[in-house]
């Protein structure tokens, strides 16, 4: 998942807010987070965030044979597993579930007839779903589900041909990660258990029906859909979506699925996706998914992209006419290697996910834009993650989560894992050397291929191909801080951007005399120079200084949702009222949690701006993902607003120091 565009900044309040949260036990009972104190103990094979059971039973194949009914916003049909009994003396089958009716199960016995089984669909659990247990006394080496999903199955989104670009025909798409698959399939829903699947899908026949699979470029349109996916994938890995969709070629191994009036813009700009692709496997190693296209998705998707193999499905907020924000699919591209290929085998092992792949990332950004575009990228995301992880609890700022510590599936993929990680990871690149380095990672991805692991799995490759092969290169101390210790080490390599250097410059002299800097300056400046020069603002201006911001640079209204998550906060805190027409309406267009969560978390701290922030939320729901929705519910409901201030008192900018931060922040 896109995590530098996506993750990485959820305003600190509302991250501790969800931390504290955590993710009950099956007994109901809460694990307090504790700080980590030295090395984590052993990695623990079960994943805390299903109900699945691969000790003794894990699925080889799944084969769905699914309907899509646009009518009633729900998936019917049946999941077939093909299983592989690791314990002989097992008798049952676990699934995991969310808001599923099962209508049937059935095991093939020995002759090949499918006989009923029985079953048993547990009370949900807030955060789990439901446990499907089914009594296989002899250990079916076939089993078949029959099963409806809900309306408000928390995986998919219904929408209406008006909530679509071309406003013609219904579009759906699901989005699985962390554990969202369980609402749209039944199955062993955990990165730990790759599997094999195939897919017979029917729709109405006016929609184009997509999954992580082998898509066709050619195909066409008839309500009736077959997939194969031949390489193993983890569960949060599957999707769908359907929809008013085209394609067109970017090369012969890539292009772009968008609705008609969006197609010509996306391939523009992505045309870069190619080139990416041969980048990548210079570097690590061939690219072995045969495919690798892209899905420009409706802007209530609630991520920047998600990287479901073949077919990432991307964000079009992204698509802003100049390449400035294409390092999102770098990010996607590179979970063909890091994550897909090599995948966690839990949420708390996620960074061997998100930082490996933020990491590489910044390798393809730096090969085709240049050193500079990679160390401003560099420099936004650790200054992101600095002022984050100082307001998160000491045991969630590691890396290897202890397995001790209860965490949400989602929230266990915070900046520290995307971020945290990337830099360990340029650590280890400037101790070693990058020749040295760049071999060692393709031989970690090669050895590792599709294969999901532990944080010792890859600590442990590490000793033997990395760390003794040159010895007295680093420290055991030094890699057990970066793995277990909570905060960024002292020794962590540090990258400076001269472009910065020109923008600090530049925003002092402004905050010291009211000039602005010349036109020839700022005219030249990309989309990371303006993000950080947003972001290193004063936590309030007064209304004068912003509107001779926004007089000169049309922030207000931007089509750059990068701008737009830094701006609006800033013009809601600083009392800026001429924005908010125009913050509504982005507020309520957008679905992204990243581009919005930090613009509803500055209106709910007065009570003018709870208000507002009620009114977008009810014009935008309807037309939101449910994990959007949530997360707006949630901060709305906790919300504790103050008193608005008197018109004299709205402006801190006389006692603001000049280098006080403004870094809003993230969501996953």
């Amino acid at each position: 998942m896109r995590s530098k565009l996506d993750v990485r900044r959820f305003l600190p309040a509302l991250l501790l807010a969800l931390l504290a949260v955590g993710c009950q036990r099956e007994s109901g009972e809460q694990t307090a987070v504790t700080p980590a104190t030295g090395p984590a103990p052993a990695a623990v094979d079960r994943d805390e965030h299903s109900y699945a059971e691969p000790d003794k039973v894990v699925t080889e194949d799944l084969a769905l044979d699914i309907a899509l009914d646009f009518d009633a916003k729900t998936i019917a049909g049946t999941a077939t597993y093909t299983l592989q009994w690791k314990d002989q003396s097992a008798t049952q089958l676990v699934l995991d579930t969310r808001d599923l009716t099962i209508e049937k199960v059935e095991g093939e016995a020995a002759g090949g007839q499918w006989q009923p089984l029985q079953y048993a669909l547990a009370d949900a659990d807030a955060t789990l779903g439901s446990r499907l247990t089914i009594e296989t006394p002899e250990r079916n080496a076939r089993v078949r589900v029959t099963y409806v999903t809900s309306p408000d199955a928390s995986g998919l989104q219904w929408l209406t041909p008006e909530m679509t670009e071309g406003k013609q025909l219904p579009f759906m798409f699901s989005q699985s990660q962390q554990i969202h698959a369980r609402s749209w399939v039944p199955l062993q829903d955990t990165p730990a258990i790759r599997y094999t699947y195939t897919a017979h899908v029917t729709a109405r026949p006016d929609v184009m029906v997509l999954m992580s699979a082998d898509n066709d470029p050619a195909a066409q349109r008839d309500g009736d859909y077959s997939f194969k996916m031949p390489q193993k994938i983890p569960s949060y890995l599957m999707a769908i979506a359907a929809g008013d969709l085209v394609f067109k070629d970017i090369s012969d191994r890539s292009g772009v699925w968008a609705e008609p009036a969006m197609i010509d813009r996306a391939v523009a700009e992505f045309a870069d996706t190619e080139k990416m692709i041969a980048t990548t496997e210079q570097l690590y190693g061939p690219y072995r998914w045969e495919r690798y296209d892209l899905l420009i998705l409706p802007p209530s998707f609630p991520y920047g992209g998600m990287e479901n193999p073949r077919l990432s499905f991307i964000t079009p907020t992204v698509i802003v006419g100049d390449k400035s924000l294409v390092s999102l699919i770098a990010h996607e591209l590179a979970h063909s290697w890091s994550g897909n290929l090599v995948t966690f085998s839990s949420a708390k092992h996620g960074w061997l996910n998100e930082g490996f792949t933020s990491y590489v990332e910044n390798r393809i950004v730096e090969s085709l834009y240049g050193k500079e575009v990679s160390d401003m990228e560099y420099v936004i995301a650790r200054n992101a993650l600095r002022e984050n992880i100082a307001a998160m609890p000491e045991a969630t700022q590691a890396l290897a989560v202890r397995p001790d510590v209860a965490l949400d599936a989602d929230d266990a993929l915070s900046a520290v894992s995307y971020d945290k990680g990337a830099w360990f990871l340029q650590f280890l690149e400037q101790r070693f050397g990058r020749e040295h380095f760049d071999a060692f990672l393709r031989g970690y991805f090669d050895h590792f291929a599709f294969q999901s692991i532990t944080t010792e799995q890859f600590l442990a490759y590490a000793k033997e191909h990395l760390f003794e092969k040159f010895p007295d290169t680093v420290t055991d101390a030094e890699i057990q801080e970066w793995v277990y210790a909570p905060g960024i080490p002292g020794h962590a390599p540090q990258v400076m951007s001269r472009n910065f250097g020109i923008v600090d410059s530049a925003r002092l002299a402004w905050l010291g005399s009211a000039q602005l800097p010349p036109r020839q300056i700022t005219d030249a400046w990309s989309t990371q120079e303006w993000l950080h020069f947003l972001e290193s603002l004063p936590p309030t201006l007064s209304v004068e200084q912003s509107a001779q911001l926004d007089e000169a640079y049309t922030f207000t209204g931007t089509e750059n949702g990068e701008i737009a998550m830094r701006w609006y906060p800033l013009a809601v805190r600083s009392g800026y009222t001429q924005a908010n027409e125009a913050l509504a309406e982005f507020t309520a267009r957008v679905g992204r949690r990243k581009l919005i969560m930090p613009i509803y978390t500055a209106l709910v701290q007065t009570e003018a701006g709870l208000a507002l922030a009620k009114q977008i939320f009810a014009t935008a729901r309807p037309g939101y993902h449910p994990i959007t929705t949530g997360s707006v519910e949630k901060l709305i409901s906790e919300a504790k607003p103050a008193p608005a201030p008197a018109p004299d008192e709205a402006s801190a900018a006389d006692t603001a120091e000049p280098g006080d931060a403004t870094t809003p922040a993230p969501a996953n």
